[in-house]
């Protein structure tokens, strides 16, 4: 079995999604479950975890309306606003969607740097252990240490960082960012996606080989675990197909032992998010 654990959906709407500019017009477009099905069946994959990228309770409201008619959705990861007095009445209130397992806030994309230090996120961050839900971080290698501060203070909270927290794969400079990967891997309830590689390099000259330093690292500080794997779709067809994100893993823990490529696969995702067939 294997399980992509993050992926996208979007209607696209040039306003809403002013991220996507120019430069990225081959995802200029709706992305829905019927693109995305025959390419899990293509590359044996049984199921996906879709993720927000628009930070409003009606992305949640339509993710959640996907997995409902859409079988192959094991579990979605989406907003609400974490800042919000109210917020534990709104988490009260997702706790009846059973394919609903965590939230995201686009961290990256705050211009306060200390955003996930402040207060007001923590608070809503403590709420989310007793509803069961995880909290998926999206930052850049500078975020790292921040991020760091937030885990320690949530032992009992479920942390993922996506897409290893984002290498500077083009220039190779990976200095802050190992720094803060092994910082953060100290803390055991905080596991990482092997998502968005390509994403983050050259997208017109990117080779295997680019990620292998970053992926060695990972492996060591987190183990085979706290690992798994994500396509980041359709944002990774900015530099790739579907399958050329999954050949790079693909070929890189061949070498693993068949237990511990079932565990990247698809067991790690299962048991953070508490997946169901």
């Amino acid at each position: 079995m294997k399980i992509d654990s993050h992926q996208h959906f979007w209607k696209y709407d040039a306003v809403k999604d002013a991220w996507i500019n120019e430069e990225m017009k081959v995802i200029k477009r709706d992305f829905l479950p019927s693109d995305l099905k025959p390419l899990l069946l293509e590359n044996q994959i049984d199921g996906c975890v879709a993720v927000q990228a628009d930070q409003s309770e009606d992305e949640t409201r339509f993710l959640l309306d996907l997995a409902k008619d859409n079988n192959f959705i094991k579990g979605v990861v989406g907003w609400v606003d974490l800042c919000a007095e109210n917020i534990e009445e709104r988490l009260e209130y997702y706790t009846k969607y059973e394919k609903l397992k965590g939230f995201r806030h686009i961290v990256q994309a705050e211009a306060d740097i200390d955003f996930m230090l402040s207060e007001r996120f923590q608070n809503g961050i403590s709420k989310l252990v007793k509803h069961n839900f995880t909290y998926d971080i999206l930052i850049f290698p500078k975020h790292l240490e921040n991020a760091a501060k937030l885990v320690a203070k949530f032992p009992e909270q479920k942390f993922v960082i996506d897409h290893l927290a984002k290498p500077d794969f083009k220039n190779k400079d990976f200095r802050e960012w190992e720094k803060g990967i092994r910082a953060i891997a100290q803390f055991p309830n905080v596991m990482c996606k092997v998502s968005g590689l390509v994403t983050e390099a050259d997208w017109n000259n990117w080779t295997a080989v680019d990620f292998t330093y970053c992926l060695n690292v990972v492996t060591e500080v987190f183990g085979i675990d706290r690992l798994m794997f994500g396509s980041d779709w359709p944002v990774s067809l900015l530099a790739a197909s579907y399958a050329e994100s999954c050949d790079i893993v693909e070929d890189y823990f061949s070498k693993f032992s068949k237990a511990d490529q079932d565990k990247f696969w698809s067991k790690n995702a299962i048991n953070f998010y508490d997946l169901k067939d």
